[in-house]
């Protein structure tokens, strides 16, 4: 067996763009070969994967999974919406979401066990993908809910929320919270979660903002209560009206069906990635190179 050196790496790294344990892994698997190295990263598709890596992928699809107790919201991102609609991607996307399942939500097992097959997927269709994110919820009861449905299971907005208790009413009513969580996106599940830092903020903002300017000081504390029950009401998930009755809070609709909330999580597509836009000069001189 050939001793595979840090040198013996660097050059099929330089050769093929791959990473550092993909040459190492290459070479072992081809006794320190570096072609034979070289052409096993091809057919494996990691090469490909590679010269890919540095493109924004800022589509692809948001899946929501669940058994036992535990749900799993993931997002896969490729570059164009038009991947998004391949029945490989969605296949690959499915098979990554029952993998983090499996993994209970654990985000650096899941990508190394799945990384091969994004790797090939990407030699297929020929665009980057990432796995970009994975949340977890445990609890009694899991709903989900998936908004902008490519297929089923799959859109732009996954929500999972777990929700303890025997009510039997609950069943009724937890999949309408998670379409609620969907459409007002909620910071905070409960005001104990809320950082008081960002409560401050929040206070100084308002004052800030000159709306207090020239009150009385026993004025001003009440407008700065009002403000932050109001600012409550908007992040934090169980103070929010709701959706489907504002008369009553999120925390009362789930204690009347005998519930309680025990965590939430929901990733909006693409969100806070920064997709470059290219004018059409760039993509005439790209052709062209």
């Amino acid at each position: 067996m050939a001793e595979i050196t840090a040198k013996l790496i660097q050059q099929l790294r330089e050769k093929t763009s791959a990473g550092m344990m993909d040459c190492k892994k290459a070479l072992t698997e081809n006794n320190g070969d570096i072609e034979a190295a070289a052409d096993w990263l091809r057919q494996k598709g990691i090469v490909k994967a590679a010269s890919k890596a540095g493109r924004v992928a800022a589509s692809g699809l948001v899946t929501v999974v669940k058994c036992d107790g535990l749900g799993c919201v993931v997002e896969l991102n490729a570059e164009t919406d038009f991947v998004a609609k391949n029945d490989l991607f969605q296949k690959l996307v499915a098979n990554v979401a029952a993998k983090a399942l499996e993994l209970k939500g654990d985000f650096d097992s899941t990508l190394a066990a799945v990384k091969d097959d994004i790797a090939a997927t990407i030699s297929t269709i020929g665009e980057n993908m990432t796995l970009r994110r994975i949340a977890k919820v445990s609890g009694d009861h899991i709903y989900t809910y998936v908004h902008n449905a490519m297929v089923p299971g799959m859109g732009q907005i996954g929500v999972a929320v777990a929700i303890n208790g025997d009510g039997a009413a609950i069943d009724e009513i937890g999949s309408k919270i998670a379409m609620h969580i969907a459409a007002n996106k909620p910071e905070f599940m409960t005001i104990a979660d809320v950082d008081p830092v960002a409560v401050e903020r929040e206070k100084k903002v308002f004052i800030e903002s000159g709306v207090t300017a020239g009150k009385p000081e026993q004025v001003v504390d009440k407008m700065v209560e009002g403000r932050i029950k109001k600012w409550y009401a908007e992040s934090v998930l169980e103070e929010q009206p709701f959706v489907m009755d504002p008369s009553k809070t999120v925390k009362e609709v789930v204690a009347e069906a005998g519930g309680k909330l025990a965590g939430f999580a929901y990733y909006v597509l693409g969100e806070g990635i920064e997709k470059a836009e290219d004018n059409l000069a760039d993509e005439v001189a790209k052709m062209l190179n």
